[in-house]
C-alpha cells in the first residue's frame, strides 16, 4: 500500500513537472514574440502584453497604443520609390575557336588562340527614389556607372527610359529624368535634425524581389565608412534591414520625410547584419541641385590637412576637451594661408558649426560654393582666434568629358572619364607633360574605346587647341561635327595623336 501511494506522488510531481516546463517554454516563445512587437514600437511606446485587448481576439494592437503599424505611412511614401535597371556593354575575351585542344596549337601556335574581346551586355538592378512629380530621380553613382541604357520602373507598372542628368562619384549620387507628370514625389527631409535612436525604414527592391519595407533606428550619424573612395562621407548609419538591390533606395522617418539614400553596407557575406549606410538628405540636396544645374558638382577648398583630436594630443595642446580638427598641414598660397591659419592650429567651428572630427571639417568645406567667405575659430597656444576666408574651388574631381549633357558616368557618347594632370600623377603615369587630362576610365564600346584611347592616356590637345580642364575638354569637343576630333595625347611619354568620332543620337 505504502509502495502504490508513493507511485501516485511520483507521477502527480511528474505531472507538475512537464506542466511546469510547458509553462516555461511557452513564456520563451512569447516573449520572443514580443520582442518582434516592441522593435516595431514608436519611441516611448509600452511593450505589448500577452493578453488580448477588449474586443480584438487575435490581440491586434495590444498594448501598443502609439503606433502598431506603418501601413498607413508606407502606403504614402511607397509609390515615390522606384527599380532601376541598367545595361552596359563590357568586353570579353572570347574561347578560342579550338577550345582547349592541343593539337591545333602544334599547327597553329598559342597566338591562334587570341581571339578579340567580344561585347556583351551586363544588367545591374537598383533602387531610385521621386524626388519631383516632373521626374527627377535620385538615386546612386554606382547604380548607373557605366550603363549604356536605364530603365525605370514606377510601383504602377510603368517602365520609362531614363537620361543621366548628372552623376557625382564622390557623393555616390546621381540624378535621373523620366518624361513623366505629376508623378507621386517624396519631399527631402534635413537630416540634420534625425537622432540616433528614431525609428527609419527602408524601401527599395532587394535582390530583384520587388519593393520591400524593413524598418530599424538610426544606429549612428556622421559615419565615415571607408567603403567608397572616401572623398566625401557623412552616412547615416541604420540597422533597417538593406541588401543588394537596395542601393538608392530611400530611407524615411515617420514623418514620411527622405531623411537618406541608401548607399552600402558593411557584410561579410554579401547580405544585411544590421549595418547599412545611406547619404543623408542634406547632401544629397546639395549635390542633386548642382547636378540638375549644370551636370557636375563644385566643392570648395580650404587647403588644409587635418586629422583628428585625440585625448593625448588634447592634454599636448592645452585643449580643455577632446574635439576639433588638428592641422598638420597647411597648403601653400592656399585661402587657409591666407588667412593666416598655421600647422598646429586647431579648428573648432567652420561658419559657426561645431568641427567634431577631420571627416565633419572636409564635409562642411566640400559643401560650400568656391568664391565664398567662411569664418573658421582656430585655438593656437591656448587662446580662441577667428580667420575668415575666401573659399577656392577643389579641383582633380572625376567628371565626365561627355559633350551629350548627360553626366559623369562614363556612359555618355564619347565615354571616358577625366581629370586634371597633378605633377604626382604625372610622375607616376611617366610623363613629360605638364598640363593636360588624365584619362581615369574608358566605357567599353564606347566613342573614347573606339578610338583607341586608354586608361591612364594624357590628353594635351584637341584639334590643336590645348586643354587643361573639362570645360576646355568640352568647348574643343563642340567644333566641327562632320569631322573626328583630333586628340594629341601623351602615353607613357610618348605622343601619337587619335581621332575621336563622337557619337550621335
Amino acid at each position: 500500500m505504502e509502495r502504490q501511494r508513493l507511485r501516485q506522488v511520483f507521477a502527480t510531481r511528474a505531472r507538475l513537472a512537464v506542466l511546469a516546463l510547458g509553462v516555461l517554454l511557452g513564456g520563451v516563445l512569447i516573449g520572443w514574440n514580443l520582442s518582434g512587437s516592441a522593435v516595431n514600437a514608436a519611441p516611448g511606446a509600452p511593450v505589448a502584453t500577452a493578453a488580448p485587448a477588449p474586443g480584438d481576439p487575435q490581440g491586434r494592437g495590444a498594448g501598443l497604443r502609439g503606433q502598431d503599424s506603418f501601413a498607413d505611412l508606407v502606403s504614402q511614401v511607397a509609390p515615390a520609390v522606384v527599380t532601376v535597371r541598367s545595361e552596359r556593354v563590357v568586353r570579353q575575351a572570347a574561347d578560342s575557336p579550338f577550345g582547349d585542344d592541343r593539337v591545333f596549337e602544334q599547327f597553329f601556335g598559342r597566338q591562334g588562340r587570341r581571339v578579340p574581346p567580344q561585347p556583351r551586355q551586363e544588367g545591374g538592378l537598383g533602387s531610385g527614389v521621386i524626388v519631383s512629380p516632373d521626374g527627377y530621380i535620385l538615386t546612386n553613382h554606382h547604380v548607373i556607372d557605366g550603363a549604356s541604357q536605364i530603365r525605370v520602373e514606377l510601383t504602377d507598372r510603368r517602365t520609362f527610359t531614363a537620361k543621366v542628368v548628372g552623376s557625382d562619384q564622390p557623393s555616390d549620387l546621381a540624378v535621373l529624368k523620366i518624361e513623366a507628370n505629376g508623378l507621386h514625389s517624396l519631399p527631402l527631409g534635413d537630416a540634420r535634425n534625425v537622432r540616433v535612436g528614431d525609428v527609419v525604414l527602408a524601401i527599395g527592391n532587394p535582390l530583384g524581389v520587388g519593393q520591400t519595407v524593413t524598418m530599424g533606428i538610426i544606429s549612428a550619424k556622421g559615419r565615415a565608412t571607408g567603403l567608397s573612395d572616401g572623398s566625401f562621407e557623412d552616412f547615416l548609419q541604420t540597422d533597417a534591414p538593406i541588401n543588394q538591390g537596395n542601393s538608392g533606395g530611400a530611407l524615411v522617418d515617420t514623418r514620411g520625410e527622405l531623411v537618406g539614400i541608401n548607399s552600402q553596407i558593411l557584410t561579410p557575406s554579401g547580405g544585411s547584419i544590421g549595418i547599412g549606410f545611406a547619404v543623408p538628405a542634406d547632401m544629397a540636396q546639395n549635390v542633386m541641385q548642382q547636378l540638375i544645374k549644370s551636370g557636375t558638382v563644385r566643392r570648395a577648398k580650404l587647403g588644409v590637412t587635418v586629422q583628428g583630436v585625440t585625448s593625448e594630443l588634447a592634454k599636448s595642446l592645452g585643449l580643455s576637451d577632446v574635439r576639433g580638427a588638428l592641422v598638420s598641414a597647411v597648403e601653400d598660397n592656399s585661402p587657409a594661408q591666407k588667412a593666416g591659419v598655421e600647422r598646429g592650429d586647431v579648428i573648432l567651428t567652420f561658419n559657426g558649426e561645431a568641427v567634431s572630427d577631420s571627416n565633419s571639417l572636409r564635409n562642411r568645406v566640400a559643401s560650400s560654393q568656391p568664391g565664398s567667405k567662411a569664418t573658421v575659430a582656430i585655438v593656437r597656444n591656448g587662446r580662441e582666434e577667428t580667420k575668415q576666408v575666401v573659399l577656392a574651388e577643389l579641383a582633380g574631381q572625376r567628371v565626365a568629358a561627355d559633350d551629350s549633357g548627360g553626366g559623369a558616368n562614363g556612359g555618355g557618347r564619347n565615354g571616358m572619364t577625366v581629370s586634371p594632370l597633378t605633377p604626382d600623377v604625372a610622375d607616376q603615369l611617366g610623363v613629360r607633360a605638364n598640363r593636360g587630362l588624365v584619362v581615369e576610365a574608358v566605357a567599353p564600346a564606347s566613342a573614347a574605346s573606339d578610338a583607341g584611347i586608354r586608361s591612364g592616356d594624357v590628353i594635351v590637345e584637341v584639334n590643336h587647341q590645348p586643354v587643361s580642364n573639362v570645360s576646355q575638354l568640352q568647348d574643343a569637343l563642340k567644333g566641327d561635327s562632320n569631322r573626328p576630333a583630333l586628340l594629341l595625347v601623351n602615353r607613357h611619354g610618348n605622343e601619337l595623336f587619335l581621332a575621336l568620332s563622337p557619337r550621335r543620337g
